[in-house]
């Protein structure tokens, strides 16, 4: 097969390595860092305050803490076993059983980041497996327990906005309209491939007053009233390489699929629960746990 001619400048690696390695140093102090520790007693003082029955022992610090190292792939037991030693070395302090660690990971409140600017945006999906097992086993015995669906909005910085999970038949669409609409006060661009070129979402991105960057169909109907047919015109006009330089299409990689290549490098591209809703979370402690390593940068 011939080769295809590359458009575009050739890629330059412009990458501060130096930066890069100490901040990968100091995924690695992260990872083991007991800052639990020093607020312990105020993170308990506040947590009980009002609440009835019994008394929270661990503040929400250290369940953030492990619910990090599970995402690297640790077991509940291998955690305890962690807080033990942490505990002979660091403490004393009261050593959480396994069975305390899991429901509480389980129960974790998950956020992300929230900010008051207009930021560039973009939308995409991707799927997690339920199980370890290669394709070999899904197509030789057929095998199929399906997969999870995660569809993100994420910002050109390469942080997380919002997300949504659920089985396969999770509309794509859907979800990215649903975000979309929960952070349109913050949302000044939105950046989206081919499976977005639709009127409902166009629509939507004018109701809100969001420029859009949505790769157009090459079939599409230039003719009529609204968004959707004006950004035809436009992307006809132009061409792909225009459309996309003058859209900054590019950078849709670093809000998305880039994100999803990081995650599933540091984190596994496979959850371990068995119960279908305990698989959901499982998959987004993923997601959430990536930005917190974000947070240290």
């Amino acid at each position: 097969m011939a080769k295809k001619k590359r458009w575009g400048k050739k890629w330059e690696d412009k990458r501060d390595w130096k930066k890069y390695n100490k901040h990968l140093i100091q995924r690695g102090v992260f990872y083991i860092d007991p800052r639990f520790l020093d607020t312990w007693e105020k993170e308990i003082y506040l947590m009980n305050q009002g609440k009835i029955g019994q008394p929270y022992t661990y503040p929400q610090s250290m369940i953030e803490f492990l619910a990090v190292l599970y995402s690297k792939g640790f077991d509940y037991r291998s955690l305890q076993g962690i807080m033990s030693g942490l505990s002979n070395r660091l403490g004393p302090f009261p050593i959480i059983s396994f069975s305390q660690i899991r429901r509480r990971i389980i129960k974790l409140p998950f956020s992300f980041i929230r900010r008051a600017e207009k930021m560039i945006v973009a939308a995409d999906g991707t799927g997690v497996k339920v199980s370890n097992r290669g394709e070999w086993m899904r197509q030789k015995w057929k095998v199929k327990r399906g997969w999870i669906k995660v569809v993100i909005l994420g910002n050109i910085d390469g942080d997380i906005i919002d997300i949504r999970v659920g089985n396969e038949s999770l509309d794509e669409r859907v979800s990215s309209r649903g975000m979309l609409r929960k952070k349109k006060k913050n949302i000044k661009k939105i950046l989206l491939d081919g499976l977005h070129d639709c009127n409902d979402t166009f629509k939507l991105c004018d109701e809100f007053d969001i420029e859009t960057g949505i790769k157009i169909r090459e079939n599409a109907n230039p003719k009529g009233l609204g968004k959707r047919p004006r950004e035809v015109r436009l992307y006809q006009k132009l061409g792909y390489k225009k459309w996309s330089k003058e859209k900054k299409y590019g950078f849709r990689w670093v809000a998305s699929e880039g994100i999803f290549s990081a995650v599933k490098r540091m984190f596994g591209e496979n959850v371990r629960s068995h119960k279908r809703r305990n698989m959901y979370r499982e998959a987004k402690l993923k997601f959430w746990s990536y930005q917190q390593l974000r947070a240290i940068e």
